[in-house]
């Protein structure tokens, strides 16, 4: 797919994902106003700003859920702006919710192999044609989401309901399967909020891993020792602007970050 995001041969020179002017209203409200910035590839970039930043409405517009009111998002270089999520999913980008909702009767490894693209399976007909294709692709379907969950550490728990999980556990379990999707680039809603400090460790390990294998992330998170310890730059944002950008020790002494978080933005 010559449109597809480049994986792990990325060229360094061009950004992964983009964002140019991008604005967001919801009748008389501006959640989004005028916010540019790029996504390198194979960096961690951390999304951070007080509550009612814009920061959800901005992972909302990158991943397609809405659609902006002006600017342009670019995917590999590839506008995008009008696309929807499924689209979007299909040119290697992946994301995570704050509140991961799995399937709770389907197992772990049923619910993985859902995320899996472009199955013969999933048309009807080549069920009846072409059955082996079929099965080969769900053994191989199956192998891989295996291998997933051993990545995240829950491949003890691969064939028991997904409704037995802890939140922490959730949360890896859907790590697993936006990665069964093949993503470039993987936007992370909040991978830290209600998880405990073990499972949290483990959600540290398996992101810097996943990250050293090639894939690109863009986080949100409110937990500033996760993002200094993952994130190789951090963007601010406040009142739906972005306020400035720098490495986490930077942005940390920037009085215009200090004001925003003490100063009652919202």
């Amino acid at each position: 797919m010559g449109d597809t995001v480049k994986r792990h041969g990325a060229d360094t020179q061009q950004p992964v994902l983009a964002a140019k002017n991008v604005v967001r209203r919801f009748g008389g409200l501006v959640a989004v106003n005028n916010v540019s910035f790029d996504v390198r590839a194979g960096e961690i970039l951390g999304l951070i700003g007080p509550n009612g930043a814009g920061k959800t409405t901005m992972f909302d517009l990158l991943a397609g859920s809405i659609l902006p009111s002006s600017g342009e998002i670019y995917l590999g270089g590839v506008p995008v702006s009008g696309e929807a999520a499924h689209r979007r999913i299909g040119r290697g980008l992946g994301r995570t919710f704050q509140i991961p909702r799995p399937l709770p009767n389907l197992t772990l490894i049923e619910n993985v192999m859902l995320a899996a693209q472009g199955q013969t399976g999933e048309r009807l007909l080549a069920n009846f044609l072409t059955p082996w294709r079929v099965a080969a692709e769900e053994k191989a379907a199956a192998k891989k989401a295996a291998e997933l969950l051993e990545l995240v550490s829950l491949n003890r728990l691969a064939h028991e309901p997904a409704r037995v999980l802890s939140g922490g556990q959730r949360k890896l379990l859907e790590l697993a399967r936006v990665m069964m999707a093949d993503p470039a680039i993987i936007l992370l809603d909040e991978p830290a909020a209600g998880v405990n400090a073990t499972l949290l460790e483990v959600i540290i390990d398996r992101i810097r891993d996943i990250n050293e294998s090639g894939i690109t992330f863009l986080l949100i998170e409110h937990n500033i020792d996760m993002v200094t310890r993952l994130c190789h730059r951090v963007l601010v944002m406040a009142s739906g602007e972005l306020l400035c950008e720098g490495t986490a020790d930077e942005v940390a002494r920037d009085p215009r970050v200090i004001e925003a978080y003490l100063g009652g933005a919202a």
